[in-house]
């Protein structure tokens, strides 16, 4: 039985049911540590110790809302009575916490293998101390999982030469995101315009919105555009829908929960990710748009970061901050119930094939034993 202790931040049932089929494979045994407390843009939620496929160990961390400072309130995380063989820390090699966690092994289990996780793929400025405290980390590491093909080719870049897999840490749970009841909808006099996620700048919403007014204002007068999300735009994102003539048809809605945010999909006829890219920051991968490409919503993003790697066939992409071409991508799709079914279909394939949660386990086990081989 191979011993796993994975570390990760995860805030849900839909997050850790990678971890549920992970303890569910035969040979692997596992210790998840979380965080206490969880804090971000969109939720804040606390977490306790439990028992049952798995022992979960919730530990307290400082500066819980910022990953890259916070650390754990431990020496040990559970090292010393767990002995893992294999330890799992789905934390950026730049973060103060995986230091701590590789400062731990060396004490407690140095002949445990350690993987890391990287979302980062955007060559970010640092400084000396955080160069210093990569350095040390992606030393240690036997294997880096990244999301994304950016982020693999970056580290490449930094001379890394263990593994550096594509596994993005998160996936759909295909358990909660499932293809909505009535696929075959397209209401194409009144359609629904989605998105969901923080209302940050480089969400590139606003570029949503001037896309909605064009649309309003030619092919498609009725249809209405639905925010689900939180964060520190929202007031100038309604300003703006209001100074273009539009608010009416502009809905903001708080956060929900994982199942309703399911539930919510389904009343989408397409949704969209308009990302923008800027000198720190372009997305990572856009796990919304997995789940909705779960429930058969077709999709549109931007050319930012992985979304186009992340789409695949399933969906349209647009040029990021071009407001009069992703006006054209959503009028396609909303024009024409022939590929409006097709990106549908592609989505949920695409999803089960490459990005469920079951999937992801599968793949993180399969490395699991190359690594102990």
């Amino acid at each position: 039985m191979t011993r796993v202790l994975f570390i990760a931040r995860y805030r849900d049932a839909t997050m850790r049911r990678k971890i549920d089929y992970l303890a569910g494979e035969q040979d692997i045994e596992i210790c998840y540590v979380t965080p206490a407390q969880w804090q971000d843009d969109l939720l804040r939620v606390a977490q306790t110790n439990e028992d049952g496929a798995f022992r979960q160990v919730a530990i307290p961390l400082t500066k819980p809302s910022d990953p890259h400072r916070a650390l754990f309130r431990t020496i040990d995380f559970t090292i010393r009575s767990f002995k893992p063989q294999i330890i799992h820390a789905e934390e950026e090699p730049d973060s103060l916490s995986t230091l701590q966690i590789v400062w731990a092994r060396r004490l407690f289990a140095p002949d445990a293998r350690l993987c890391l996780h990287t979302w980062q793929n955007v060559d970010r400025p640092k400084s000396l101390a955080v160069r210093w405290v990569m350095r040390q980390t992606l030393a240690a590491a036997d294997l880096v999982f990244c999301a994304n093909q950016e982020a693999a080719a970056l580290l490449r870049r930094y001379g890394v030469s263990c593994p550096l897999p594509v596994v993005p840490a998160l996936g759909v749970d295909t358990e909660s995101f499932t293809p909505c009841p009535s696929l075959q909808r397209l209401d194409s006099d009144a359609p629904v315009l989605g998105y969901v996620g923080r209302f940050s700048p480089e969400k590139g919403i606003d570029i949503l919105i001037q896309a909605f007014a064009i649309l309003r204002q030619t092919t498609l007068p009725y249809a209405r555009l639905r925010l689900i999300g939180a964060g520190p735009q929202q007031s100038l994102l309604a300003a703006q829908a209001a100074q273009l003539g539009i608010a009416d048809a502009v809905e903001f809605v708080a956060p929900m929960p994982p199942g309703r945010i399911a539930q919510a999909m389904c009343a989408f006829d397409v949704l969209i990710l308009p990302s923008r890219t800027t000198p720190v920051w372009k997305e990572q991968l856009g796990r919304v748009l997995l789940e909705a490409m779960a429930c058969g919503v077709p999709v549109i993003g931007s050319d930012s970061g992985a979304i186009p790697e992340v789409i695949g066939d399933a969906g349209l992409i647009f040029p990021e901050g071009d407001a009069v071409e992703l006006a054209q991508r959503v009028e396609q799709v909303l024009t024409d119930p022939e590929l409006h079914q097709q990106c549908s279909r592609r989505g949920i394939v695409r999803v089960r094939e490459y990005y469920s949660q079951r999937v992801l386990a599968t793949k993180t086990a399969a490395f699991y034993r190359q690594m102990l081989a």
